[in-house]
């Protein structure tokens, strides 16, 4: 028989389980508990708990916090919880259920090792069925490390999966699909020259939230958009969760991205949770306190008001909750070093109590005014599944947002549409008319055409239609206004010519966004074409479909060194990584104005025509040790003979021109020579970029 272990009345902070030599305190919130227990375990799939605890109320509670502290319990112990309280009935808004086992919702390790999500989702006992939590010493060296300090006006973003990136075979990593594969990449990331990662959601999260026709295929939830344990690591993306490292590994990622130069920004989901529908498993917060942590219908409070088409919807403005979300994103920083988040559905977390839009919402500006959030990148997916679209509104300064409308009118341009010049200029100067009314930078705009959600560049130009049979659900599911052009052909083909304009598109494509000002943020993969064969919801497939095949490295290496080349050219010029917006006033020294815009002609851009698909302008440098930039996007169908400006004492070098074979599309400064005329001619869907020097 194991051991009993004695025990103390503990304290409410911190919650969750904090360990120390001398033993372990357990705290958990319930405002409205009234039987609580805590389950001791000897491994992460044992049935049965070496030790039960019951919590007395007069002495175990501390206004809506339950405590109890176990003398000389080991690190590595498992635990879960078991409350029972008012209103079994569902219209009470309370969902106790006294067999079932809770997750300790501020675990620092979990084990989804025997989770079954189906019986979750019963009455009655799951100790067989359910998750577990580890009790973790939380001690690391972090060998001097600390968050880094990189400033938004000079991030590139890198959006990847940590377990698709690696999973593949031709990955060649010692542990594919886990932090630790990662880490064998970063010389591959380091070489693409991005500043940033940002990893698809990496808190512990249910694969199993799938709708049962996707699960019958034997299909999972793979992008993570399902959270539970928000303070835990994903235990799939571990070497060893079943020892409780989710909190080492995690670190170890962070401590080696940070020892090569670049920030992790993690995709956070606190819009709603794996409780889903009124249906939903007991979990968690349902068990704990579902009226406080979710919002519920006014009349009914079976019933789950859902803005994120999930199920439910977190109840973020509620005072306990939000002092929740805010304290989980400090520990992240304080105690994972992370540089910043990217917050799913945000604008759901802008809704009151009642479901209402609030006009300054507390959890977004307590997050915004944590000290220890400070030097955070804070990135909001500023709509909701209900219509709240914030795009240019976003409550709070320090925000950044996903600009939808930089995305769309980018595909819109490229794909040849017409009547686009006035906004096009406006997304490739930073979205003034979103942000600069209200104060905010262009740094306020995270600049994307492709993202997890939707197609990939590839498949941008090669599907016109989305094609997601693949996922169980009759290709209903996934967006259908994609804005794409398959250049003649829908999907695969060897035709020469279409190739080469998918290509050139791809290029064109990477050029407009590293040439803008704002932050430029990539998907993993683009950069070696990689397809999803036209799924553009693969929210489900984990599978070589949305894997990153590392065998594209190889087969598209031109376009792989296309991107490094682009990348390398936006940093050396920092007039394209302004941190405030540009004028059109003349720079004091350089007698030219900052920006000024052409169309074939100097000085005589096509804002009234109609049909004008060419945009030119020519980028001041900051310095007389930054070249000037002449950038000119023809999206027509047309060869056009552009006229040059003549600046004095310079000369054009040719630096880009996406309708040239590699290595010709893109020229470094060493390699480049002067044009001897004052203008150029400009191939059809075709990106130039001039560098000029002295003479």
């Amino acid at each position: 028989m194991q051991q009993q272990y004695k025990l103390r009345h503990g304290q409410t902070y911190p919650l969750g389980s904090k360990f120390t030599l001398k033993g372990v305190n357990f705290s958990i919130f319930s405002r409205y508990a009234e039987e609580v227990e805590l389950l001791l375990f000897d491994s992460s799939d044992s049935v049965e708990a070496f030790q039960i605890i019951p919590l007395k109320k007069e002495v175990n509670r501390t206004f809506f916090s339950w405590h109890i502290y176990v003398s000389k319990l080991p690190e590595g112990t498992w635990y879960s919880w078991r409350m029972d309280g008012p209103g079994h009935a569902r219209d009470s808004g309370f969902r106790f259920e006294k067999n079932k086992h809770l997750v300790d919702p501020w675990a620092r390790a979990v084990s989804q090792k025997q989770w079954s999500r189906k019986a979750a989702c019963q009455p009655g006992d799951n100790s067989r069925t359910s998750m577990r939590c580890a009790v973790i010493d939380d001690k690391y060296d972090w060998e001097g490390d600390t968050p880094l300090a990189i400033r938004s006006e000079k991030a590139i973003i890198y959006e990847l999966h940590v377990g698709g990136f690696t999973r593949h075979p031709s990955s060649k990593v010692t542990h594919p699909g886990t932090f630790s594969g990662l880490i064998e990449k970063i010389p591959y990331l380091q070489d693409l020259g991005i500043t940033h990662v940002e990893l698809l959601p990496v808190m512990a999260f249910d694969e199993q939230d799938v709708p049962d026709k996707t699960a019958k295929l034997g299909l999972k939830n793979y992008w993570g958009y399902s959270t539970h344990s928000f303070f835990s690591p994903h235990p799939g993306y571990c070497v060893t969760p079943e020892q409780g490292t989710h909190a080492q590994e995690f670190r170890d990622l962070v401590k080696a991205l940070h020892k090569a130069g670049m920030g992790v920004i993690m995709d956070v989901v606190f819009n709603h949770t794996a409780e889903a529908g009124a249906d939903g498993p007991v979990i968690n917060f349902r068990g704990i306190g579902g009226k406080t942590f979710y919002h519920l219908d006014q009349y009914d409070k079976s019933i789950l008001r859902d803005y994120t088409g999930c199920g439910n919807t977190v109840n973020a403005n509620h005072p306990l909750v939000a002092r929740f979300i805010i304290s989980c994103l400090e520990y992240w920083v304080r105690e994972m070093h992370v540089d910043g988040f990217r917050f799913d559905l945000a604008s759901a977390m802008a809704r009151g109590e009642s479901g209402e839009v609030l006009q300054d919402p507390p959890v977004l500006w307590g997050i915004e005014l944590s000290e220890q959030l400070l030097k955070t990148k804070l990135i909001a997916e500023a709509w909701d599944a209900a219509g709240l679209y914030q795009v240019g509104s976003f409550p709070g300064y320090r925000w950044a947002e996903w600009n939808g409308r930089y995305r769309d009118i980018i595909r819109q341009f490229v794909c040849g549409d017409k009547g686009l010049l006035n906004e096009l200029a406006t997304r490739i100067c930073g979205s003034s008319d979103l942000y600069e009314p209200q104060g905010r930078l262009p740094i306020n705009s995270i600049n994307f055409v492709t993202c997890h959600d939707g197609f990939t560049l590839h498949d941008l130009f090669s599907y016109n239609k989305k094609h997601n049979e693949a996922n169980g659900e009759n290709n209903r599911d996934g967006c259908s206004n994609n804005i794409s052009y398959n250049c003649g052909i829908e999907g695969d083909t060897n035709k020469p010519a279409i190739v080469a304009l998918r290509r050139k598109q791809a290029k064109n494509v990477f050029s407009i966004l590293l040439l803008s000002q704002g932050v430029p943020m990539l998907l993993a993969g683009d950069e070696i074409l990689h397809s999803q064969q036209g799924n553009n919801n693969c929210y489900c497939q984990d599978n070589e479909l949305s894997w990153i095949d590392w065998n594209m490295v190889n087969q598209n290496v031109d376009i792989l060194r296309f991107v490094k080349s682009m990348i390398a050219l936006r940093k050396r010029h920092p007039s394209i990584m302004r941190r405030r917006f540009l004028t059109g006033n003349v720079i004091e020294g350089k007698n030219m104005p900052d920006i000024s815009w052409h169309g074939t002609k100097i000085n005589k851009p096509l804002w009234d025509n109609p049909d004008a698909r060419i945009l030119a302008f020519t980028l001041a440098g900051i310095d007389h040790n930054e070249a000037d930039l002449h950038i000119v996007m023809n999206m027509s169908d047309e060869i056009a003979t552009i006229e040059l400006p003549t600046i004095k004492g310079k000369k054009w070098c040719l630096a880009v021109d996406t309708s040239l074979p590699s290595p010709q599309d893109i020229v470094s400064p060493q390699d480049q020579k002067p044009l001897g005329k004052n203008f150029y001619s400009i191939n059809s869907k075709t990106v130039v970029a001039l560098e000029n020097v002295n003479f």
